[in-house]
């Protein structure tokens, strides 16, 4: 998902009908249980089909993965083998697959990368998953298992690991560090995490990201919407957040590519979370939007993670 970018100057304020108003009253006991809805649906997208393939990337055709998680569970991937020394595990932004993600896959991969693609659970191909609590380490549990599958092959055993999340999967990916079980040698972060989850779910709102009929966009119904959302969301994750400084996170390289234009995760709250761990790098990109980097900054977007793990994992 991305949000439009902020436009200059002052906003005028839309003068709300007196129709809607009153709409909105009358629709305010209904505001709790949109609120929990869509709390359900962010972590829990409708299915969506892969919109691309590696093939329209220039990408060979990749290894099918699936990778069993428990329960009868399991995430899909897409393997595409190059050096067994240098391995990135790349996930995706929220309600997407990850074929989203294969532009990034390419220039990691035409550097000689083995580039391993995959959908979390509730998304693309893997499982569906209703669970409404411990999400947090659910997703978390997708970014290790499949790490610790690839480790099992022989042709990876000793391989350097990268992990690389967008948005939504940041966040497991850098959670991913509290697990002293996983080998992780570098993560890198486009357009996430923040350093405070509340805000989040709130900007998601006030970017017009939600589906909300037009009385709950409005006060007071949309106070209500606004107030459960931003206590039910963090409340399905439960995670220790921000993560606490643990060995692994005073060992481990992490880079942050942040969008200068991003309503979502802005830059300032990325910063602040990258200030609390002493191996981070923070490079924003201005004018850019959320998840935006690498297609209107291509060249700068790439060189800046290719050099990043040329000094982390070669």
């Amino acid at each position: 998902m991305s949000a439009e970018p902020r436009r200059a100057g002052k906003t005028a304020v839309k003068k709300v009908p007196l129709g809607t108003r009153v709409i909105s009253v009358l629709a305010t006991p209904f505001a709790p249980f949109l609120g929990l809805g869509l709390s359900y649906m962010l972590f829990h997208p409708p299915a969506r089909a892969h919109h691309k393939k590696a093939s329209d990337f220039g990408l060979p055709d990749p290894e099918d993965l699936r990778v069993p998680i428990g329960g009868g569970k399991h995430i899909d991937a897409w393997l595409c083998h190059n050096d067994p020394r240098r391995l990135v595990v790349i996930g995706h932004g929220i309600g997407l697959s990850k074929s989203a993600s294969l532009r990034h896959a390419k220039f990691l991969y035409d550097a000689g990368y083995t580039v391993c693609l995959f959908d979390h659970r509730n998304h693309g191909r893997s499982s569906r998953d209703r669970s409404l609590v411990g999400l947090s380490d659910t997703f978390t549990t997708d970014v290790v298992t499949l790490v610790r599958a690839l480790q099992d092959r022989p042709e990876y055993a000793s391989a350097k690991v990268a992990v690389y999340g967008f948005s939504f999967s940041t966040f497991p990916v850098s959670y991913i560090l509290r697990d002293d079980s996983v080998r992780i040698d570098a993560v890198i972060c486009d357009s996430g995490p923040g350093i405070e989850l509340v805000p989040i779910f709130r900007n998601f709102l006030d970017a017009g990201l939600l589906p909300l009929p037009k009385p709950f966009t409005v006060q007071p119904a949309r106070f209500g919407v606004e107030k459960v959302l931003c206590a039910a969301a963090p409340a399905m994750l439960r995670a220790e957040w921000p993560p606490p400084v643990s060995e692994n996170y005073t060992k481990v390289p992490m880079l942050f590519m942040a969008a200068g234009d991003d309503r979502l995760l802005p830059p300032s709250s990325i910063e602040a979370f990258a200030e609390l761990y002493p191996r981070t790098e923070v490079h924003v990109l201005p004018g850019v939007d959320h998840l935006q980097g690498m297609k209107e900054e291509p060249e700068k977007y790439s060189s800046t993670v290719l050099d990043f793990l040329s000094r982390v994992l070669d």
